[in-house]
């Protein structure tokens, strides 16, 4: 399904009826992501949605306009054009920068917050520079130089032994995505908003997940989390990397589940 923002296409998927949980994607990957996760949620009893973020996937890839802001105003666009009122927001990686903007900035369309491998802190210096360093390589350069660097980070070492059809199917994805899709993305990330300050006041239902052996966004940034969210609930996840949830889908969609049930009508 497909819906038009700003000129720009935007692809997604959803499955299922009830109250509604979307998903959004991480960096540099797409809503293929969620695949283990869409028929075992609505089966649950949920609408399930999980879009392409404008420059991944299937979604259109402008040349410029990329940012958080952005971004969570496309999903807002998204839930209008869905009419619906409110939906739980999971958000794993750079999904998660997205989901605290949206809670920032439209927390009344937000209905709970799943935090899925992904951290409150902003960029330092050198990370910003790291970041439009790979930004201007992927415009020069394509995806490979970025490949490269993320698919080292995404898996646990179990995943990375035992499981080379799921590294070559994430690899497959990040090597589709439209290099003016990357670099838009990476600058976004690179000057996003430092949200540890203001964990306390999101008062909204809230979840952690996080996987051991995350080398993307380890233990120490889902601590942050758990301590600044008021209430929150919490899973660390063994033997799972920044991928957690396609690297124990079984674990991860109890987990969902579970928390969602615990949600008041």
């Amino acid at each position: 399904m497909n819906i038009t923002v700003d000129d720009i296409n935007l692809v997604y998927d959803d499955v299922g009826t009830g109250p509604a949980v979307l998903l959004i994607h991480g960096f540099p990957l797409n809503r293929q992501m969620w695949q283990p996760q869409l028929k075992p949620i609505a089966e649950a009893g949920y609408r399930v949605i999980a879009p392409d973020l404008r420059g991944f996937g299937a979604s259109d890839a402008p040349a410029g306009g990329y940012s958080m802001d952005r971004f969570a105003d496309d999903i807002i666009a998204l839930l209008d054009s869905l009419n619906i009122e409110q939906a739980v927001v999971g958000g794993m990686s750079m999904g998660g920068y997205i989901l605290m903007n949206l809670l920032e900035r439209y927390p009344d369309r937000v209905r709970a917050a799943c935090f899925i491998a992904t951290r409150s802190n902003a960029d330092d210096e050198a990370g910003r520079e790291r970041r439009k360093a790979m930004a201007a390589e992927a415009e020069r350069l394509g995806a490979n130089p970025v490949i490269k660097i993320f698919a080292e980070l995404l898996f646990a070492a179990d995943t990375a032994q035992q499981r080379p059809e799921l590294i070559a199917r994430v690899t497959s994805w990040m090597r589709e995505t439209n290099p003016k899709g990357l670099a838009g993305g990476l600058l976004a990330m690179s000057v996003r908003k430092d949200y540890t300050q203001m964990l306390p006041s999101f008062r909204h239902p809230s979840l952690v997940i996080a996987g051991a052996e995350d080398r993307a966004a380890p233990a120490e940034t889902a601590r942050t989390l758990i301590k600044g969210l008021t209430g929150c609930q919490s899973r660390v996840i063994e033997k799972a990397g920044h991928m957690v949830n396609m690297e124990q889908p079984g674990i991860f969609n109890d987990c969902m589940i579970q928390f969602l049930k615990s949600l008041p009508e």
